[in-house]
């Protein structure tokens, strides 16, 4: 088992000492290294790098998204090693993709960068999952595939972590989705009360037997395999 490696933020050699940010502009001013660096190293896999209000988001295409966030965490002149966030957007304007999001940080160049790829409507929602990078980005891209529906290929364990697995009505961060649901009230409290709450456990936490042989199969066999309560 290797030790843990403490990482001192701004530990690299040649770093200015660091300074409180003044008059930041909205748009333009000093870009993060990386983005240039992201264009030498992709090509046309990057499109774009902008700066806005000092922080610098470079929009990448989404078939490279595990390539490029793999070199940023590996590369020594980069060394991202911290996972801050994965998210999505969805703009009002109907026209416009959805933006999948990523935010990084370097702890020890004392740098962040957001990665931004669009994915356009009409098209599978789908990128690959960056988990054989970062580990935290399992429950994070779990999350982002519960509320937006957007799938992460190569994801161990892809599913619901906020709603049941049974969930119906959609995706609630969608800006499609009714404020009240796509049901009826009516239906959604059938529904809830039609609902056997043990069979939202592991078999650690039930406490009616009878509640695992109304589980989905699926759900079944991953609680035979050892799954433990939390996971």
């Amino acid at each position: 088992m290797t030790a843990f490696e403490i990482i001192h933020a701004g530990t690299a050699p040649n770093l200015p000492a660091p300074v409180t940010p003044k008059k930041v502009p909205h748009h333009g001013g000093e870009a993060n290294p990386s983005g240039e660096a992201l264009k030498a190293q992709f090509g046309a896999a990057v499109s774009r790098v902008d700066v806005v209000w000092g922080e610098t988001s470079v929009t990448i295409d989404a078939t490279r998204a595990l390539d490029i966030v793999r070199w940023l965490h590996d590369d020594p002149s980069q060394s991202y090693e911290y996972l801050v966030d994965v998210t999505a957007v969805e703009f009002r304007d109907r026209e416009l993709p959805l933006q999948m999001i990523w935010h990084l940080r370097s702890i020890k160049y004392r740098r962040f960068l957001r990665l931004k790829a669009p994915l356009p409507k009409g098209k599978p929602l789908s990128v690959p999952s960056i988990c054989p990078v970062y580990k935290s980005a399992d429950w994070l891209e779990r999350e982002c595939y519960d509320m937006f529906g957007i799938k992460f290929e190569g994801h161990p364990d892809l599913r619901r972590i906020l709603l049941w697995e049974q969930f119906a009505e959609g995706f609630p961060l969608r800006k499609d989705f009714p404020l009240r649901g796509r049901f009826s009230r009516a239906e959604q409290l059938r529904q809830a009360l039609s609902a056997n709450p043990e069979a939202r456990y592991s078999m650690e936490e039930l406490t009616v037997a009878d509640a695992f042989e109304e589980l989905p199969l699926d759900m079944r066999a991953r609680i035979r395999g050892g799954e433990s309560t939390g996971e």
